[in-house]
């Protein structure tokens, strides 16, 4: 599995966020503090494939095109004049993440910035250790900036936590 963080991989979205801070577990461990949720997997052939786009909709309600807030909710994405008319396919196994660091811990962006690049970063490199499709808040709680190898280990302990 190479080790990238698509954009398929990063949670976002208010009601899949709120959802986390709703029915989430939680765990911490040093600097980190960790609300997951494990989603059910999907099997391969139940993955949604996007219709072309010269189908002609049909008197049932089946075969018509769906409403732009149905593609919405249903993940798919809608053809528009600047897609490339590739249907994009989320993976429904991979795991997401969301990394927060609060404003009232540090003031300054660039310090913010530093420390969620180092979170995604030790996630990107330790990702295999999650078995299970889950999403992931990760919450930087330390009143200081650590290095890159705390932040690392701090993750290791979360991910086998949650496993």
């Amino acid at each position: 599995m190479p080790q990238t963080l698509p954009k398929s991989e990063r949670l976002s979205g208010q009601t899949a966020v709120s959802a986390l801070f709703e029915r989430g577990k939680g765990l911490s461990s040093g600097c980190l503090r960790c609300k997951y949720i494990l989603r059910p997997q999907a099997p391969a052939s139940a993955m949604p494939v996007s219709a072309p786009a010269s189908v002609m909709p049909g008197p049932d309600r089946a075969s018509a095109p769906l409403a732009p807030e149905e593609n919405y909710f249903s993940g798919q994405c809608p053809k528009n004049q600047f897609s490339s008319g590739n249907a994009i396919h989320t993976h429904a196994d991979a795991s997401r993440i969301v990394v927060s660091v609060p404003k009232r811990l540090f003031k300054r962006a660039v310090k913010r910035n530093l420390l969620k690049r180092r979170i995604r970063e030790a996630y990107r490199r330790q990702k295999d250790l999650v078995s299970a499709p889950v999403d992931i808040l990760f919450i930087y709680t330390a009143p200081e900036v650590l290095p890159y190898e705390v932040i690392y280990a701090d993750m290791t302990a979360v991910l086998q936590k949650i496993c």
